[in-house]
């Protein structure tokens, strides 16, 4: 076992990673024979030659796995094993649990990456070690930042003290701005082959060999994906009724009930998956603030309770945004579908279980259409993502979908 086992079909990436931490090893025993000879001007992490960087930029399409490989070169880091990332000795298991001090990581479960949040992170960055040889700042999601935001990051990522190093996880290296990709080495990830994902899925999550090569071929190996459709029991049946719905569409009355459906099943979902979480937040709060059950919370106090509320009513909506963006990759694979079956493609099809419908819909309209709906997809895509209201952008989506004349 190693820290490496989650990180599914980037080979390349692994063998890179692992050079730099070796690298950084070697660098950080330079450094602490310097410091016991009393030698000053440490090496950094950008010594001359060196394959290790101060500041790393990994991309990757969504579900590849930028997290877990941006978590695991931390990990190789801070190892005091015999191999960088051996996943064995005690710092690997921390940074993996998420708690070794020395590594800083920063997942939003909001819309953006706030100013105060980056300030934070600068700060984190100015500290020495506490246990290790690194100070590691995981930043994922790194494209929700504000052009404002990731200026204030730009300095420090720049000229970092000698033992900080940043990780920076987007889907694209164009997703921040010039002047961070032009300090950061870059390392990109690709589409994971849809046997690794399934042979994790069965590995990790104990799912049923024919279940995870189903759930990872209809997530398009995307990880996250496939592991929601190997692991919910009804993942299978809304997806069902989702890809049903364009083509069984025969008015703009259907297409608006139908995206009226979609965006209220998007916000039950959601609910679900914050619901519990929210709940229990309020009640740490509250007793932190030594308050018990449902009482008049005193006025000096409700600003807390209204910044809690604030910061659960983005998480709210960033979910929400999560579930449709994951509906609306669903539709891609139909229409690819549909789109490589009027072309006479021999491409496997992501939708094996929807055949029927797939060659219905190739059948009843031509390329030209299917290319139209993709566009139309992800156009609908772009404005979830820019505040539009869910709502409009799904029912403009759908009756843009609905079964026309050739």
């Amino acid at each position: 076992m190693s820290v490496w086992d989650d990180v599914v079909g980037q080979e390349a990436v692994i063998s890179v990673l692992c050079g730099a931490a070796a690298a950084a090893r070697g660098l950080a025993e330079q450094r602490e024979a310097r410091a016991g000879s009393g030698v000053e001007a440490p090496p950094s992490a950008t010594g001359s030659g060196s394959a290790m960087t101060h500041a790393w930029l990994i991309t990757g399409p969504p579900g590849s796995g930028r997290s877990n490989a941006a978590l695991a070169f931390a990990a190789a880091l801070q190892c005091t094993g015999p191999v960088p990332g051996c996943g064995q000795c005690k710092p690997c298991r921390d940074v993996m649990s998420g708690a070794h001090p020395d590594v800083v990581r920063l997942a939003t479960e909001k819309l953006i990456i706030t100013l105060d949040e980056v300030k934070e992170l600068i700060g984190e960055a100015q500290r020495r070690p506490w246990t290790g040889r690194w100070r590691v700042i995981l930043v994922e999601d790194a494209d929700r930042m504000a052009e404002r935001t990731t200026n204030v990051l730009l300095k420090s990522i720049e000229e970092p003290p000698p033992q900080t190093v940043w990780l920076l996880c987007t889907p694209s290296a164009d997703d921040v701005l010039p002047t961070i990709r032009s300090r950061c080495r870059l390392i990109t990830l690709r589409i994971p082959p849809a046997g690794a994902v399934a042979d994790l899925l069965v590995r990790r999550d104990g799912a049923d060999p024919a279940l995870a090569a189903r759930a990872a071929r209809a997530s398009q190996s995307h990880i996250g994906l496939a592991r929601h459709l190997a692991t919910d029991p009804d993942a299978w049946e809304r997806r069902r009724r989702l890809l049903h719905a364009p083509v069984s569409l025969r008015s703009v009355g259907d297409a608006v009930l139908a995206a009226a459906d979609l965006v209220e099943s998007a916000e039950s979902e959601a609910q679900t998956r914050t619901a519990e979480r929210d709940a229990a937040e309020r009640a740490d709060l509250m007793r932190a603030l030594g308050l018990e059950g449902e009482g008049r919370v005193p006025p000096a106090l409700r600003a807390q309770i209204r910044a809690l509320e604030e910061d659960q009513k983005r998480r709210a909506k960033r979910a929400r945004t999560d579930v449709l963006d994951r509906a609306m990759i669903d539709l891609l694979s139909f229409y690819r579908d549909v789109l490589a079956a009027q072309m006479g493609s021999d491409v496997e099809r992501v939708n094996i279980d929807l055949a029927e419908q797939i060659d219905r819909a190739a059948a009843s309209t031509g390329p030209e259409q299917s290319l139209a709906r993709i566009a139309a997809i992800e156009e609908c895509r772009g404005r979830l993502r820019s505040n539009a209201a869910p709502l409009l952008a799904v029912e403009a989506l759908m009756i843009q979908l609905r079964p026309q004349a050739r």
